[in-house]
């Protein structure tokens, strides 16, 4: 091969890499870009009134002589809209009733919608449900209710070879001529005065416990049921992994057991993390009866499984590294092998084994199959270090999945699950970074 063709070739090999690195990068902003917008949603947004009510109410936080002024004015521009509505219940007990039959489903729709924006309706006795008790918290929640005050979606047929299409009707035309009409521009001009927004940093998403399947409050019990999983996984599968490594590095010789456990690891990294799930129920909880039903203690025991190949692979390619030299001279000096191991080798392999640990660490957070069978809830409260051998815990991942797909609100609670995205994002991400701060200050420290 000449010279000209492997410059050529160098070239295309760096323009290819360069260009799959941009590809990388455009692709992870794809996905990034809208978690983070949506997900720091969760914590900035526009508070209503009705927000600062729930979190005097329901947490104890704010200032309880604000808000009560802030009611008085908020509360009387409400009561005109109230008393629209009684003007025409008036009306419509005078009607006929052929025509109240053809007000009557049209204006309950309007007091549902209004309840809905508004909170509960005079008169009307305080739900049980907590997202029944408010009206809407946040600002955008409250624009898209006011648009369902407004106008009815009704659906087109009128064209057989065309899929029906939804068409706003306003309310008001369908109230014209009596006294119900005043409400819609009336509730138009003033939502700003009934629901008061004002820009807020909402702390307690990260620090609250959720309230009401995670209408309210925070994720608290998530963060912390992660944690728990994540760091539980390492404390059985670190160590294991390392005196695995050593074993299948100092002291394995070759042969028909050596390739069986080699092969053993290797077949492990490629099961699917359903199926460790599935094993450590039936293992875990129902054989060895590590705890009654789901706990942290079964669910960090999977994953520890689930996360062992990987940590014994780091750790061993982490061994191998360490040159010759230094075990040759320690034994030269009369060390023992144990010993070397533990004062020469080990040390000088450990930035390559906790990047490993680490990393596995970061996985262990992020699974979701392994924890549904074995330690996961939807909806519970944050539990001590003394519950964690018996009791089950909410977690990221899971809740993730969950609130997207099974939740019956699901459409409502988007920056919930943005938020707990961007939560879970962050953790793994800080973990990562993590691996590569203390590697780097080991390697320091180790050059001296």
């Amino acid at each position: 091969m000449n010279l000209g063709t492997r410059k050529l070739l160098d070239r295309s090999f760096t323009a290819l890499g360069i260009g799959s690195i941009i590809i990388m990068g455009l692709a992870l902003l794809v996905v990034l870009v809208p978690i983070v917008s949506n997900g720091i949603g969760a914590l900035v947004f526009r508070e209503t009134v009705e927000h600062r009510k729930l979190l005097l109410s329901e947490f104890h936080r704010g200032d309880a002589g604000d808000l009560e002024k802030e009611l008085v004015i908020s509360n009387g521009y409400r009561q005109k809209a109230f008393d629209i509505l009684a003007a025409f219940d008036r009306e419509l007990e005078q009607m006929e009733p052929e025509r109240q039959e053809v007000y009557r489903e049209s204006y309950e729709q309007v007091r549902t919608a209004l309840r809905v924006l508004l909170g509960p309706l005079p008169g009307e006795e305080l739900p049980e449900l907590t997202r029944f008790r408010y009206g809407q918290t946040r600002w955008d929640k409250a624009e898209e209710k006011l648009h369902d005050l407004l106008y009815e979606q009704k659906w087109d047929y009128s064209n057989p070879d065309v899929i029906a299409k939804p068409n706003d009707v306003s309310r008001a035309s369908i109230f014209a001529g009596t006294s119900l009409v005043r409400l819609f521009p009336y509730v138009e001009e003033n939502i700003d005065r009934m629901m008061m927004p004002q820009w807020t940093i909402y702390w307690g998403f990260i620090t609250d416990s959720s309230l009401d399947s995670h209408f309210f409050g925070g994720i608290w019990p998530e963060i912390q049921g992660t944690i728990f999983l994540a760091i539980g996984a390492m404390i059985f599968a670190f160590p294991l992994g390392v005196i695995a490594a050593i074993y299948f590095t100092e002291y394995a010789r070759e042969g028909f057991l050596n390739s069986l456990l080699r092969s053993a690891n290797s077949t492990l990294a490629g099961v699917p993390s359903i199926v460790f799930g599935l094993f450590g129920l039936a293992f875990f909880i129902n054989t060895l009866h590590v705890s009654e039903s789901k706990s942290v203690l079964a669910g960090s025991l999977t994953l520890a499984i689930m996360i062992l190949p990987t940590i014994i692979r780091a750790a061993e390619e982490a061994i191998l590294s360490v040159p010759k030299t230094y075990k040759e001279a320690s034994l030269g000096l009369g060390s023992t092998k144990w010993n070397t191991i533990m004062t020469v080798i080990l040390p000088a392999a450990l930035p390559g084994i906790l990047t490993g640990g680490v990393i596995s660490l970061g996985r262990a957070a992020g699974e979701t199959a392994p924890i549904i069978f074995t330690a996961a809830v939807s909806v519970g409260t944050a539990i001590g270090l003394g519950d964690v051998l018996s009791s089950p815990t909410p977690a990221l991942s899971w809740n993730i999945y969950n609130l997207a797909s099974e939740h019956e609100a699901a459409a409502q609670i988007r920056h919930v699950q943005y938020g707990m995205v961007l939560s879970l994002v962050m953790i793994v991400l800080l973990l990562n970074l993590s691996a590569v701060i203390l590697r780097a200050r080991i390697s320091k420290k180790l050059k001296g």
